[in-house]
């Protein structure tokens, strides 16, 4: 293993994307994003995300120097044309006027449209939660996932994030795949020769299988819980997709023709006011939310996020470790 202080992964990151020639803002928050993921021991979403960020650039699936375009959709919403460009510096150009038109009607929804997409939700509802809102934010991606009873790829791994700010501490924050588990956790087993754990993936014929190549490369992933992560990963698909005017998952493959670059998509957020919902009772009832994750954790149960606050913690002190063979593929872009 590599270890990495913070600001030397922050450097390697934005050294690696200016390399391959990024606009500034880009530079700053992407590397803000996979540093996030890795200092949060988000592996499948840290530094690793870089090699599929190039290899999108290579074959001109995404645009590097990409401006995007804020619209003022409707009293509640507000849309982002991100011009083909990641998904990064769409949402920081959307947030401002989604925090605005929460506060002012209670509810708003940020629509980012055609954007390349590969980060955790819980760095942008992290955002939100900084604001004093509550959260709720969904993806499609590309078709690698099975349908309940099906076995052929149809879904995303569509994700679902909620958050909820918590005074003077860190958020109740959730990001969870519909699938049983993310796309890049498979793909870092396929790297490391491991096999994968039954439930995660199906062969070309349907079958359980381990093999993390077949499920990627002829089979399909696994929705979690049967039919209900299923009926969830179709409902993404429809409010993040036709709702939004954008991709489905497989629309979003057929898009992709094969060049195995990052999914490109739309991506829907919803924010929510408490103070606009509460008014002068809005105290009282976030304190009631403070007595349900006590009672949680007064079970010994764990929060969502919590392992990553801890991870955080460790990184912010001792930095980060990083496989060398994947230091050696960073160094590798650089050259």
């Amino acid at each position: 293993m590599i270890r990495l202080t913070l600001a030397q992964a922050r450097e390697l990151a934005q050294a690696i994307l200016r390399k391959h020639g990024f606009s500034e803002g880009f530079v700053e928050a992407i590397s803000a994003t996979v540093v996030a993921g890795q200092r949060d021991g988000c592996a499948s979403h840290g530094l690793y995300r870089l090699l599929g960020i190039v290899a999108t650039l290579k074959a001109g699936k995404v645009v590097a120097d990409a401006e995007p375009q804020v619209i003022d959709q409707a009293p509640a919403v507000v849309r982002v044309e991100a011009n083909g460009g990641f998904s990064q510096l769409a949402f920081l150009a959307g947030l401002p006027v989604l925090c605005e038109k929460a506060r002012a009607n209670g509810i708003a929804a940020l629509a980012i449209n055609r954007c390349v997409h590969f980060s955790a939700l819980w760095v942008e509802l992290e955002s939100l939660a900084e604001q004093g809102l509550v959260g709720l934010a969904c993806n499609p991606t590309q078709a690698y996932v099975a349908p309940a009873g099906g076995k052929r790829p149809l879904f995303g791994t569509n994700p679902i994030a909620f958050g909820w700010p918590r005074p003077g501490g860190q958020p109740f924050i959730f990001d969870f795949a519909t699938s049983a588990i993310a796309r890049g956790d498979i793909e870092l087993h396929r790297r490391a020769g491991q096999a994968l754990p039954e439930g995660w993936g199906v062969d070309a014929e349907g079958r359980p299988c381990t093999d993390a190549n077949e499920v990627l490369e002829h089979g399909a992933m696994l929705t979690f819980g049967g039919h209900k992560g299923s009926a969830l990963s179709a409902m993404v698909e429809l409010i993040a997709g036709p709702l939004i005017g954008d991709l489905t998952s497989a629309e979003s493959l057929a898009y992709d023709a094969g060049s195995k670059g990052l999914p490109f998509h739309g991506e829907l957020i919803i924010a929510f006011d408490p103070q606009r919902f509460l008014g002068g009772d809005a105290g009282q009832h976030l304190l009631r939310a403070e007595a349900l994750f006590e009672a949680i954790q007064g079970q010994g149960a764990r929060l969502p996020s919590q392992r990553r606050y801890e991870a955080r913690a460790r990184s912010l002190v001792e930095g980060v470790e990083i496989p060398q063979a994947l230091h050696a593929d960073l160094l590798a872009l650089l050259a």
